[in-house]
């Protein structure tokens, strides 16, 4: 498997969860069942959705413009802004920002998370130094740094790169130390996939990182619970929710790599992690991202990777990750990829300024710290 079928199916795989998982997000596991039958939503064309996406995977893409737009946290805070602008207009205009701002699929806001929405609003702020709050969203671990965050791993960036990097674009908008180091880790763990190690191995390369950083332990600890509660049997969705619910950093991680793991292949891995009571999207989009680098384009379902929302942008920016890598590939994708220009975020409008929709609460966390709700 090369690496460029690895960085396909890797973005390709992201979005095929997020699609799952949709359609089924915000239900108890009781409905799910209810509606699909005792093994839930087993099959994208059962959706009732079209295959759309969300803002799980707009942003994913959003992280690999801001990557092949220059880069530093300044360039993906940029990037965000424009994602941002996606949700606030009905369409692009008539002189977006970039061809991927050009994309009329991306205009489309179904519930994206109140810590991306808030942190990306405000004016760019440098990251504080890890294990301390973040100077945005202070309190808020949500999910919404983790779903993100792959393109860190795609981009020919080694593990320690990626790790750091993706833990300091997580702060733009999720300023708990859980929050942006669970992003850090995920970013890691696509690295050492993406290149080859096989998962479990890559598992425990992420985990002596996050043992050696302060405030690593609660995906550490969520990370080997997933671990273990693979190994006791078959997968299922009350294994999953044992894991969490994926809310949160940690979990909507943890979740993923359950259902990598218990999962056999990636077809069975993604209906796991959609399957529960919690963040299905997300959790979705993130095992996605993770059986892709394990398994490549060619171990994704054909018939699903067909009904996906998007599939020819997804894998063209697959594509422009692998490209930016070769001598003077930045400079091939400029036309693509022009350097970052101040976007003005208008005032919100109309039908597009409602709120997203209401979330659960989810209990205060052992490190005495308030676990906030999705993204």
């Amino acid at each position: 498997m090369d690496f460029a079928q690895r960085v396909r199916g890797s973005l390709l795989g992201g979005a095929l969860g997020d699609a799952l998982g949709w359609p089924v997000e915000f239900q108890r596991l009781e409905r799910i069942r209810a509606r699909y039958g005792p093994d839930g939503l087993t099959d994208l064309a059962d959706a009732d959705r079209g295959g759309q996406v969300t803002d799980d995977t707009q942003m994913t893409l959003f992280t690999a413009e801001g990557l092949l737009r220059g880069g530093r946290p300044e360039d993906l805070h940029a990037a965000y802004r424009r994602w941002f602008l996606t949700q606030r207009l009905p369409g692009p205009g008539r002189d977006p920002d970039g061809w991927l701002a050009a994309q009329e699929f991306l205009y489309a806001s179904r519930a994206p998370g109140n810590a991306c929405t808030t942190g990306v609003a405000a004016g760019y702020r440098p990251a504080a130094p890890f294990g301390q709050d973040g100077p945005v969203n202070p309190d808020s671990k949500g999910c919404g740094a983790v779903m993100r965050s792959a393109p860190f791993g795609l981009a020919g960036l080694d593990p320690e790169q990626a790790f750091q990097q993706a833990a300091v674009a997580a702060q733009l908008t999720h300023g708990h130390p859980t929050g942006y180091l669970a992003a850090g880790a995920f970013a890691a763990l696509i690295a050492h996939v993406a290149a080859g190690v096989p998962l479990r191995a890559a598992l425990d390369a992420v985990l002596a990182r996050l043992d050696a950083q302060h405030w690593g332990q609660e995906t550490a600890d969520a990370l080997r619970r997933a671990v273990r509660i693979a190994a006791e049997g078959p997968g299922s969705a009350e294994a999953v929710e044992r894991v969490g619910l994926g809310w949160v950093a940690e979990e909507c991680l943890a979740v993923a790599v359950y259902a990598a793991l218990a999962g056999g292949d990636a077809r069975a891995a993604l209906v796991l992690a959609v399957n529960h009571s919690g963040d299905s999207d997300s959790t979705g989009a993130v095992c996605g991202n993770l059986v892709g680098a394990v398994h490549g384009l060619p171990g994704l379902p054909a018939d699903w990777c067909a009904l996906v929302e998007g599939r020819e942008v997804v894998l063209q920016v697959a594509d422009d990750l692998v490209a930016a890598g070769a001598p003077d590939g930045r400079a091939a994708l400029a036309a693509r990829y022009p350097a970052s220009r101040t976007t003005v975020v208008p005032a919100p409008a109309g039908p597009r300024s409602v709120p997203p929709a209401a979330v659960p609460a989810v209990p205060a966390g052992p490190y005495g710290r308030e676990r906030l709700r999705r993204r």
